[in-house]
């Protein structure tokens, strides 16, 4: 597994970002895992975490993109970091772009914050992580809404290797369905892999109790 990989899942736990136990997702999905990117919340962590999107976007995508867009209310700051991160990493102007929960209709007016989008950008999604696809089928439709613009990728900060509304994986769906490339710093594999009955800190995140209930939900729940 790359370094920088290992640096990412050390610095989600230590963020208090990744945890364990039994959550309930947004999708309605019980899961034994759970990543909430609204937990960084210093800026260090803020510029850390905008150089790991920076960097696996840039070796995703290049530079050859106008717009990051965030989706609110999580993707906001992380549209804003990883534009910082992007600008000092590799010297590109990158526009951010979020959305408001509801239109504005004095001052700046409108349903998005920071820059407009016109015909012609080339927009990148950014998001903590997508489980079912969920997010993906509001955010599409503002961004089509607002300018002919072309959706180049999504980049994720965990992907779940979990399926959709289909058996596949819900970045391998949003792929085929939006017809857009799909990214991630790191997989759920990754994660356990690098975790499982390792002393981290003191403790053991993924033991095999732990293990046991992270299949289980594969089973019912992982990407065929």
């Amino acid at each position: 597994m790359e370094q920088y990989k290992k640096e990412f899942i050390e610095f989600m736990v230590d963020s208090n970002v990744l945890k364990f136990g039994e959550f309930t997702l947004k999708s309605g999905r019980k899961s034994p895992f759970f990543m909430n990117a609204g937990a960084y919340v210093t800026g260090s962590q803020l510029r850390k975490l905008g150089q790991f999107y920076a960097k696996a976007i840039h070796d995703n995508y290049g530079t050859d993109f106008d717009v990051l867009f965030g989706p609110a209310y999580k993707g906001i700051p992380l549209a804003v970091a990883t534009t910082i991160a992007f600008s000092e990493l590799y010297g590109r102007d990158i526009k951010y772009c979020s959305n408001r929960k509801e239109i504005k209709d004095h001052g700046d007016v409108g349903i998005l914050l920071g820059s407009d989008l016109n015909d012609g950008d080339k927009v990148v999604i950014i998001e903590d992580v997508t489980t079912s696809g969920k997010s993906i089928e509001e955010t599409f439709p503002i961004l089509k809404s607002q300018a002919n613009v072309d959706v180049v990728g999504l980049m994720v900060s965990l992907n779940r290797q979990e399926r959709g509304k289909t058996q596949q994986n819900a970045l391998a769906e949003i792929r085929e369905v939006y017809g857009i490339e799909t990214g991630a710093i790191v997989t759920m594999e990754e994660v356990v892999e690098y975790l499982y009955n390792k002393p981290y800190n003191g403790r053991v995140l993924i033991d095999d109790k732990m293990k046991e209930a992270i299949d289980a939900y594969y089973a019912q729940y992982g990407a065929k």
